[in-house]
């Protein structure tokens, strides 16, 4: 059973991605920002991380380049609904997400981006002797 972490600030989207990923089979854990999503890593091995863009402690740009630099066979799937003068979810892809879904997306949508990713995820973790969470800003 692969596990996913889901890490966004906004409790709904957490509690409604992690039933629809349970009732599918997998194993969830979520974080309800970066530097928690990043404490569960250094003990929790994981197949996939489901990144919001914005939120609080560390954006979701930031915790990629931070993931990128730290496991770079992890597989990450960034998620946003914010939108301004430049597209977040371009720059996710710029900064090494796997794939990316636009808020709202179908759940349909959810299950087709994580199944499609897995087929060629590892188990990745943090723990890492030269690699600090706190790093990140």
């Amino acid at each position: 059973m692969a596990t996913i972490l889901i890490i966004d600030d906004e409790e709904s989207i957490r509690t409604v991605l992690q039933v629809a990923l349970e009732r599918a089979g997998y194993q969830v854990l979520t974080a309800e920002n970066g530097k928690h999503g990043l404490r569960l890593l250094e003990h929790q091995a994981v197949d996939l991380i489901l990144v919001d863009i914005l939120m609080p402690e560390i954006d979701g740009l930031e915790l990629i380049r931070f993931l990128r630099k730290a496991r770079p066979a992890c597989k990450i799937i960034a998620i946003s609904g914010g939108s301004g003068e430049w597209d977040y979810l371009d720059a996710a892809m710029y900064f090494g997400a796997h794939n990316t879904l636009n808020k709202p997306f179908s759940l349909q949508a959810l299950l087709d981006a994580v199944s499609s990713q897995l087929k060629t995820a590892h188990p990745i973790s943090l723990a890492h002797p030269n690699i600090n969470p706190n790093e990140v800003e």
